[in-house]
């Protein structure tokens, strides 16, 4: 294997079953058409099915022969999130593995029907409860993987988990709040990880992120944010087929281990080709790790088993 790993790394995926969320656009879809290239049976769980059903048509133009469904799934609703968690446990007897990809990034201030700040329920939550209605398929798969995508936001100066206001109900900055949903991802992927190995399962939780790539995440930015992008996105970032590579990576290098974060290796982890990096002190905080935990059990009333 070379040191710049790549999509040709990905060894074959025939008999293996990936539920990528956020599969329509991006790097979920990058993500998908490589998965299914290397033969995964791909599930595209998408909230509008019709963009899904474009996304399945445009991996089976480049994958002749992939095998592709579409499952509707808004991670904002966590009756949405329950109604595909049911139809996937119904038709799938093994998922391999589970890439938690969707994501909205600064949204104006949004509450969900649950009544929770959009940005949280969505990036975070969304994922959580879909995970723990899915990991029962997992558990008994030998290499399987939950794989959660984050970003290097969940660093940046002042993110934090606002216990006090996780919902932004006393004031919001969409800033602010997409860095707690990126910096949720990663203390999730982490606690489930460590519950995971305390169970001696057969299933590891890794992260990930895709530094900065040319993706429509941007599309509800502020318009200066979108302005700034245009001229440095393309100096900065990179595309989203080497954006979707730390999640590839992520999912079935084989010699990946539970608890790592995969992230390109330049500057700034801005671009370049995945590798172990490092993440937050923060993230690593097994208090904090498992406050979230709990309060995101009580707000999905999803619990694990494990």
């Amino acid at each position: 294997m070379t040191n710049k790993w790549t999509a040709a790394d990905v060894p074959s995926q025939r008999g293996r079953t990936a539920v990528v969320t956020g599969a329509n656009t991006g790097i979920g879809l990058e993500t998908a058409k490589v998965l299914a290239a290397r033969g995964a049976s791909v599930v595209l769980a998408v909230r509008d099915t019709e963009k899904g059903k474009q996304a399945a048509a445009q991996i089976a133009d480049a994958a002749p022969g992939a095998d592709l469904t579409v499952q509707r799934l808004d991670l904002s609703s966590l009756a949405s999130v329950r109604a595909a968690a049911d139809e996937l446990r119904a038709r799938l007897p093994k998922i391999d593995l589970l890439i938690n990809n969707a994501g909205v990034m600064y949204t104006p201030k949004q509450t969900t029907p649950d009544g929770y700040e959009l940005q949280f329920a969505t990036n975070h939550l969304g994922h959580f409860a879909l995970t723990g209605l899915l990991l029962e398929r997992m558990l008994p798969v030998e290499g399987s993987r939950v794989v959660t995508v984050s970003s290097i936001v969940h660093s940046q100066r002042g993110a934090r988990i606002n216990f006090d206001d996780l919902h932004a109900r006393q004031s919001y900055d969409r800033t602010a709040a997409y860095s707690q949903s990126k910096l949720a991802n990663l203390l999730f992927s982490y606690e489930l990880d460590r519950r995971l190995s305390a169970g001696r399962t057969d299933t590891v939780s890794v992260a990930a992120h895709p530094g900065v790539a040319d993706t429509e995440l941007v599309r509800n930015s502020q318009a200066w944010r979108r302005q700034f992008m245009a001229v440095v996105g393309p100096l900065m970032g990179q595309s989203a087929a080497m954006g979707s590579l730390p999640s590839l990576r992520a999912a079935t290098d084989p010699d990946v281990m539970g608890g790592q974060y995969y992230g390109p290796d330049g500057r700034g982890g801005f671009k370049g080709h995945p590798t172990v990096v490092s993440s937050s002190d923060q993230s690593h905080d097994a208090t904090l790790q498992a406050r979230l935990w709990t309060v995101s059990q009580e707000l999905t009333g999803v619990t694990f088993p494990v």
